[in-house]
């Protein structure tokens, strides 16, 4: 999902947070995994699973509203968000999340994938605990 005019609106620690505390509050309504996430300044990328209760389509549309209600920009995304199935998780699914945590390295953001303070990674490389709960290659985040 990207940000209106692709400004960096998400640039600041409030609105981070704000953000994956909505994602969070809409992966538990709608019923959805969330495999990984990074937000970066002017988007934010998402590897979850289809949600049981509605589309997601429906779900992303929630996190988009209520994100731009509680942080106070308007408009804050872009109208759509581009998607890509991913059929075969073992394979394609582990490539995604690698492009996912290595997006702030190649934006010159951070060093190392660690060093990024607003993704899964270190959930995933540490079993650290993040806001969002993540589901770990079969296991669930407590």
């Amino acid at each position: 999902m990207s940000c209106f005019g692709r400004a960096p609106l998400l640039e600041g620690v409030r609105e981070k947070e704000m953000f994956l505390e909505t994602l969070e509050a809409t992966r538990g309504r709608y019923d959805f995994q969330v495999y990984g996430y990074v937000v970066m300044p002017e988007h934010v990328h998402l590897l979850v699973s289809e949600p049981s209760v509605k589309p997601l389509s429906i779900a992303l549309a929630v996190v988009k509203r209520r994100t731009a209600l509680r942080v106070q920009i308007s408009p804050l995304w872009l109208p759509r968000y581009h998607d890509f199935h991913v059929y075969r998780f073992a394979e394609k699914g582990i490539e995604k999340l690698r492009y996912i945590h290595r997006n702030p390295v190649v934006r010159g953001l951070c060093e190392k994938p660690e060093d990024y303070r607003w993704s899964s990674f270190r959930v995933h490389a540490f079993g650290e605990e993040s806001p969002v709960l993540i589901t770990r290659l079969g296991v669930t985040q407590e």
